[in-house]
C-alpha cells in the first residue's frame, strides 16, 4: 500500500512541477467566461420561481427515488418526461440518465459487440473513450471533422460500425459536418451516434433537429448541464436500442435512479426554453461582437465556445492568470489534456455577458498574443 502511495505522489508531483495538477476549487466570484451556462438558465430567478412553485406544489418531488428504475426507483414523471422528450425530439424513444457521461458510457459499453468496430472522431468526449474498453469492440479514430479519413476506414472494415462524433465539439468549438458523416453512415450502412451536449438550447432542439436528420441517426445524446441549467442527460434512439438499454446496460441496470426533481426539472426547463428564445438570440450576438474582434480561432463564428490557442503550458497560464486578475473567469487547457501544442485558453461566451465584458476580454488577449 505504502509503495503504491508512493508512486501515486510522484505522479502528483511531476503534474505540479509542470503546472498542470489540478485541483477542486469553490466557485470564484467574476465575470463568467467559462461555464457551460450559455442561455444563463442556471443563474435565471424566473426559472428558479417555476421550480420553487414545483415543490411547493408537490414536496415529494424531493425524496429520494429509493432504488434503481428496474426495481424501486422508475416513477410516472420519469415515464412522462421520456415521453415528452422523445415527442420534442421527434424519436420514438428516450431514456433519462442522470448525467451525459452516464449515458455515453451505457451507450458505447452496451451497443458495440466484440466483433464490432468503434469509429470515434479524434475529439470525441473522454467518456466514450472510458465506454468502449468495457465494450470489448475495437476501436478506430478518424482525423478531426475529416469525411474522406472515416470514408477510408469505412472502407476497409468487415464488421458492423458505429461512428461517434459530437455535433459541437467542445475543446475546438467546430461544428461536425453532419450532413456528410450521416451520408456516410448510410452509404456503408453504419450506426451513426451524436452527441448534442452543447448544441442542446444553443441551437435550438439541436443540430439533429435542425437539419432533420432523425432517420439517419441510430442514437442521440442530449445533456441539460449546459444551455438548460439544470443536469442529467437523454439517449434518444427507437424502441427497440431503449428496450436493449434497459436489459443489458450496467450504467442504467446498477444505478439507483435520481429524485423527481431532477427530471421534473428537465421538463420544466424544456418548457422555459420554448418560451424564452430572447437569451438565445442575444447569444449569438455576443458571439458576433467577440468574433469581431478578429482573435484568431479554430472555433466556429457561431458557436458559444471560442478556443484561442497558446502553444505553450507556462504561457497560457501567464495568460489566465492575467486576466483572473482583471476580474474575468477562463478555463486553460493544458497537455496532456489536449495534444502538446495545442494547448488553449476556452472561452465560453453567453447570453448574458455583456458587449463592454467581452471587448475588455478580447482586448486583454489581443495584446498577450
Amino acid at each position: 500500500m505504502l509503495s503504491n502511495t508512493s508512486r501515486f505522489q510522484e505522479y502528483l508531483d511531476k503534474r505540479k512541477e509542470k503546472g498542470t495538477l489540478r485541483s477542486l476549487r469553490l466557485q470564484s466570484d467574476g465575470i463568467d467566461f467559462y461555464s457551460n451556462d450559455y442561455l444563463g438558465f442556471a443563474k435565471s430567478k424566473d426559472l428558479q420561481q417555476l421550480l420553487l412553485q414545483k415543490i411547493m406544489d408537490n414536496p415529494q418531488l424531493l425524496s429520494g427515488s429509493t432504488g434503481s428504475r428496474l426495481i424501486s426507483g422508475n416513477s410516472d414523471i420519469a415515464v412522462s418526461v421520456e415521453n415528452e422528450i422523445a415527442q420534442k425530439h421527434h424519436f420514438e424513444s428516450a431514456l433519462l440518465f442522470p448525467s451525459g457521461y452516464n449515458a455515453n458510457l451505457a451507450l458505447f459499453s452496451t451497443l458495440p459487440s466484440r466483433h464490432d468496430i468503434v469509429i470515434v472522431d479524434e475529439q470525441i468526449h473522454r467518456s466514450v473513450h472510458d465506454a468502449y474498453k468495457l465494450s470489448n469492440a475495437k476501436k478506430l479514430k478518424f482525423k478531426h471533422n475529416d469525411t474522406e479519413d472515416l470514408e477510408n476506414i469505412l472502407k476497409r472494415q468487415q464488421g458492423h460500425c458505429y461512428i461517434a462524433i459530437e455535433s459541437l465539439y467542445s475543446m475546438e468549438g467546430d461544428f461536425a459536418p453532419i450532413h456528410e458523416i450521416a451520408g456516410l453512415a448510410s452509404k456503408y450502412k453504419a450506426s451513426l451516434i451524436v452527441d448534442e451536449a452543447h448544441a442542446f438550447g444553443v441551437f435550438g432542439y439541436g443540430l439533429i433537429e435542425k437539419y432533420q436528420l432523425h432517420d439517419q441517426v441510430s442514437a442521440a445524446v442530449i445533456t441539460y448541464g449546459k444551455a438548460l441549467g439544470s443536469h442529467g442527460a437523454a439517449i434518444l434512439c427507437n424502441e427497440t436500442v431503449k428496450s436493449y438499454l434497459i436489459n443489458f446496460a450496467s450504467p442504467f441496470i446498477y444505478t439507483t435512479s435520481a429524485q423527481d426533481f431532477q427530471w421534473m426539472s428537465i421538463k420544466t426547463g424544456y418548457e422555459f426554453l420554448d418560451q424564452n428564445h430572447e437569451p438565445t438570440i442575444q447569444l449569438q450576438n455576443n458571439i458576433k461582437t467577440f468574433r469581431s474582434q478578429n482573435l484568431p480561432s479554430p472555433s466556429a463564428e457561431t458557436s458559444p465556445v471560442q478556443a484561442i490557442v497558446i502553444p505553450d503550458n507556462q504561457r497560457l497560464k501567464e495568460l489566465q492568470d492575467i486576466l483572473s486578475e482583471e476580474g474575468f473567469l477562463t478555463y486553460a487547457i493544458y497537455s496532456p489534456t489536449v495534444k502538446e501544442g495545442s494547448e488553449r485558453l476556452r472561452i465560453c461566451l453567453h447570453s448574458f455577458n455583456t458587449e463592454e465584458e467581452i471587448m475588455k476580454l478580447t482586448g486583454i488577449i489581443k495584446e498577450f498574443v
